[in-house]
């Protein structure tokens, strides 16, 4: 198979079929491109159960899934993504998809166009619009701001009118796994060590490469990869011609874990990411923080207030695996101020 279509799904998001019957055409679509070589695309659907199959991944209507790996717990986010990337070991590219996410007609042809035209491209993703709300960017690619905090570029802006056909991409300096392509063999070379493979998780069998870290769970597990990929000489690319509606936080809702995670991975990401300029550049985090808690307070936002402080002892527990003593992954002058913006990113 030329391009697997991975999606992790613990069975909540309403936009599950929709999101597979997309990806079921864009499969479809390329298939006939392909003028029958056979190197099409396959849909691989990871399924979270809580004790067995989530109740909307049984209803599913037959056809939509190649294949499904349906798991007897929750793994989170990254690790199903990893189980997804190992089940496509004869795929040249690999999609991560959202099952909140509904991908448009043309959206995996233009990403695979532009990661074939630029062999120095590892991922490529498209114009995320919200799906309730289609005059507003949910992103387009991934960014810093002067805070180092990562950002959905674009995100909340109205969206610029469709691409024209063959619009150049444009460099980012991540994509977001919302629904993005990567280059399966760049992704192997930047895995982490595998970890010990979960209970129930792997039958037995190999652990599944460490692509996203599994510790990090969601929430800027895309932002480290897209760290990994940066500093290994890979491009990322923002697409215009390919475009997505994302339901948005269908699965993980916006309560006290959420933030924790938000707030957290991002110490911990950028403790990897900045090696030794780690501490210097603490401080700059911390009066973000400080800000952001300040202002949920004042609008009276208690869950993603206390989601804060938490994050701030997930990060303190889980530093010591992530401080490096080495230089900067990426240079920190390449980060900050390369998109405006206060909110931090959401990531899967």
């Amino acid at each position: 198979m030329r391009v697997a279509l991975v999606v992790p799904t613990l069975g909540r998001s309403p936009l599950l079929a929709d999101c597979l019957r997309s990806l079921r055409a864009e499969a479809a679509a390329l298939a006939r491109a392909e003028d029958g070589s056979g190197a099409g695309a396959e849909v691989i659907v990871v399924a979270q159960g809580a004790g067995g199959v989530p109740r909307r991944v049984r209803e599913l209507p037959p056809g939509l899934a190649d294949r499904r790996l349906d798991l007897p717990r929750p793994l989170g986010f990254a690790a199903a993504v990893n189980l997804g990337i190992a089940a496509a070991a004869e795929a040249r590219y690999v999609a991560v998809v959202n099952d909140d996410a509904v991908v448009e007609p043309g959206w995996l042809g233009a990403l695979l166009a532009a990661l074939e035209s630029e062999p120095r491209a590892a991922s490529a993703q498209g114009l995320n619009l919200l799906a309730g709300e289609p005059a507003r960017t949910d992103g387009r690619g991934l960014g810093w701001n002067r805070w180092l905090q990562a950002v959905q570029l674009g995100h909340g802006e109205p969206p610029p009118p469709p691409a024209a056909p063959g619009a150049p991409p444009r460099e980012v300096f991540g994509v977001s796994a919302t629904a993005a392509l990567y280059r399966r063999e760049a992704l192997l070379e930047v895995a982490l060590p595998p970890r010990p493979p979960a209970a129930g998780a792997s039958g037995g069998s190999a652990p599944a490469p460490e692509v996203f870290d599994s510790a990090l769970g969601a929430y800027y597990e895309d932002v480290d990869l897209a760290v990994r990929l940066r500093a290994a000489g890979h491009l990322a690319l923002s697409v215009p011609a390919a475009r997505a509606r994302h339901g948005g936080s269908h699965t993980a809702g916006s309560g006290v874990g959420r933030w924790r995670r938000v707030y957290g991975n991002r110490h911990l990401v950028a403790a990897r990411l900045l090696g030794r300029s780690f501490w210097r550049l603490l401080p700059r985090m911390a009066v973000r923080d400080l800000a952001d808690l300040a202002g949920a307070l004042g609008r009276g936002e208690l869950r993603r207030s206390a989601g804060l402080v938490l994050g701030w002892g997930r990060a303190a527990r889980r530093l010591p695996r992530y401080l490096r003593s080495g230089p900067a992954l990426v240079p920190p002058r390449e980060l900050l101020g390369t998109a405006a913006g206060p909110p931090p990113v959401e990531a899967a």
